[in-house]
């Protein structure tokens, strides 16, 4: 947030204004505050350039940060509103819906390495309907996420076959199947063994965090950089195949149908 509690000379309001807020050029309301459109360099090296409200930053506007992050979109009462963009220093960025400076709603997020996620999210995380494109093998995830995992029913997309099931922290688990070019079904399911070549030991805090000040109460606020979806650290799934038999819709697993119905609705929305 961004409103002033200084008073302007009414009569200066062309002149930029030097303050605590940093320097202002633009357009103000009777009262002085900042309404209109305008440009502020704040006094920690970020800048704002956009239209304001009654003092607040809101409407279109772009926000570059010191260390080379820049959000482009829509605000609301000094606050990520709307559609907007966000570039992180590290090359990604998320394109998107923001609620009260939070990813909420559809939006897609594009990873270094190239992998790319697109559905939901709630509070910064992947929560909801959504798919997961890894770049490398050109295969695609296409399921339910909870907090930021693969968690509950999903479908993994090969070149050559599909796997129908259900995920847990990142990783499928359970009762599923594979479909080949919908002329056979593999039956079977998958267990979670511990990683005998994981070395816990070596773990290190690798978030990345971006720092943005506000301009009006020095608050913090956090925006964290989203690291590739990797399996659960020390696990690994281990199919177990049962049986074959031909293809049959009727034998997917009994949450499929109704996950593969919701996710045709995300993909004609796209």
């Amino acid at each position: 947030m961004e409103k002033s509690l200084t008073r302007p000379n009414p009569n200066e309001h062309e002149k930029p204004e030097v303050d605590s807020l940093g320097i202002y050029e633009g357009e103000r309301n009777e009262n002085g505050e900042r309404h209109g459109n305008g440009k502020t360099l704040l006094s920690n090296g970020d800048m704002y350039v956009g239209q304001y409200r009654n003092g607040f930053r809101h409407g279109k506007g772009i926000y570059v940060f010191k260390n080379g992050a820049r959000y482009n979109g829509d605000w609301r009462d000094g606050q990520k509103y709307g559609q907007g963009i966000f570039w992180y220093p590290d090359g990604t960025r998320y394109e998107g819906e923001w609620i009260c400076d939070a990813k909420h709603g559809f939006g897609s997020y594009y990873y270094m390495n190239n992998d790319i996620y697109e559905g939901s999210w709630k509070d910064d995380f992947r929560h909801g309907i959504g798919t997961y494109l890894y770049a490398d093998t050109e295969t695609k995830f296409m399921g339910t996420w909870m907090e930021d995992r693969m968690q509950g029913p999903g479908q993994l997309i090969h070149a050559c076959c599909h796997f129908h099931g259900f995920w847990k922290l990142n990783l499928p688990y359970g009762r599923g199947c594979f479909t080949f070019e919908n002329v056979c079904m593999q039956h079977g399911h998958y267990i979670h063994v511990k990683d005998p070549m994981f070395d816990d030991s070596t773990l290190i805090n690798t978030d990345e965090i971006i720092v943005e000040a506000t301009d009006n109460d020095d608050k913090r606020l956090k925006e964290s950089t989203l690291k590739e979806s990797s399996p659960e650290m020390g696990f690994l799934p281990i199919w177990r195949a049962r049986c074959i038999t031909p293809y049959n819709p009727e034998l997917l697993p009994p949450e499929t149908a109704l996950r593969e119905e919701v996710i045709k609705t995300i993909i004609t929305y796209i």
